[in-house]
């Protein structure tokens, strides 16, 4: 099969390939939430995902989302781009249930890469538990490639970006620094396994994580994708009227993250999310720390919030089923995000 390398035909690949979060919030400003009574969570405000109640005992959570290819591989391509989608569902506190594919192709690639693309995407659906029951495609010079997802949730278990209190720890469960390195790859300044590292991560489904901490009933959760982890904690902390505190030295990060970003290695997303939430953060944190939580992530892990008081035993249960997690800082009166 004659390859093409999938991301020399995109201007920006994953996340980093997001509308930037300021122009985002004007667009949506001038957009009139409907009036339902059962649409739990729309537009006012926008969360991970949309949520309509059935029922009592039901609620439907909605998502969609796609992006640019950032890698050359077209089934890991296809797997990134599945799990960056369901995850918004985990993100809610639901379940996926049902996914159609959103495509845009060029022609002139072959059909067998297109189909490696689909069968990626497929075996991370069909590891959520959910099916993949068709989609759309469109011809398109810059390949991109999506899911929409559909979830099931009960109305009084939705886990809201708003609901961080003051005394609340804060946990990430995946490693930071996939913009970073995906980047540095583009630049051939990656180190060896620096890529198949972020890979493994990206196609990892924060489904283990979100089953793990469902019995715990968090105050507020969020998943870190293209606007950084600063970008989605002061998403969580303006919208719960709170501040967040974020340890930088407890920040964990991809192999070679780190050290890419003390020599300079930064995506475009990055100016993009310090415009966003540069102005409600307050780092005194040094340069490749900061970056690290300016970066971009697709796929990224869970943001959560929850009483200090069980930290502990959330990190003993993660670790006894041996899911990741890292107590990165915590919640106080206030406003804003700090990183120090």
């Amino acid at each position: 099969m004659e390859t093409v390398p999938l991301t020399s035909l995109a201007g920006a690949g994953g996340c980093a390939a997001k509308y930037a979060a300021a122009r985002l919030e004007t667009l949506l400003a001038g957009i009139v939430p409907a009036d339902a009574e059962d649409l739990i969570v729309g537009l006012d405000p926008a969360d991970d995902a949309a949520v309509y109640r059935l029922d009592d005992e039901r609620a439907l959570v909605f998502t969609v989302d796609f992006f640019p290819p950032l890698v050359d591989d077209p089934r890991s391509f296809g797997a990134i781009a599945a799990t960056n989608a369901l995850n918004d569902v985990y993100a809610m506190g639901g379940v996926p249930l049902l996914a159609l594919s959103i495509a845009a192709f060029p022609e002139e690639l072959p059909v067998e890469m297109l189909g490696e693309v689909l069968a990626g995407a497929d075996e991370r659906v069909r590891a959520a538990g959910a099916i993949l029951a068709g989609g759309h495609t469109i011809r398109d010079a810059e390949p991109k490639y999506g899911l929409a997802v559909v979830g099931t949730v009960h109305p009084d278990a939705i886990w809201p970006k708003a609901g961080a209190c003051p005394g609340d720890a804060l946990f990430l469960t995946k490693p930071l620094g996939t913009g970073i390195v995906l980047q540095a790859q583009r630049d051939g300044a990656a180190p060896a396994g620096a890529l198949e590292e972020a890979v493994a991560v990206m196609i990892e489904l924060n489904r283990a994580a979100a089953e793990a901490l469902r019995p715990f009933v968090p105050n507020a959760v969020t998943d870190v994708t293209g606007f950084g982890l600063l970008g989605h904690a002061h998403e969580l902390a303006s919208r719960s009227g709170v501040r967040a505190v974020i340890e930088s030295e407890a920040l964990p990060a991809l192999a070679g993250a780190l050290e890419l970003a003390e020599a300079g290695a930064r995506t475009g997303g990055d100016r993009r999310n310090r415009e966003f939430a540069g102005l409600h953060v307050e780092s005194r944190a040094d340069a490749a720390h900061e970056a690290l939580a300016y970066d971009p992530q697709t796929a990224g892990g869970l943001l959560i919030s929850l009483p200090a008081e069980w930290g502990a035993v959330l990190e003993a249960t993660f670790a006894s089923e041996g899911v990741f997690v890292s107590r990165i800082g915590h919640v106080e009166a206030g406003a804003g995000v700090v990183l120090r």
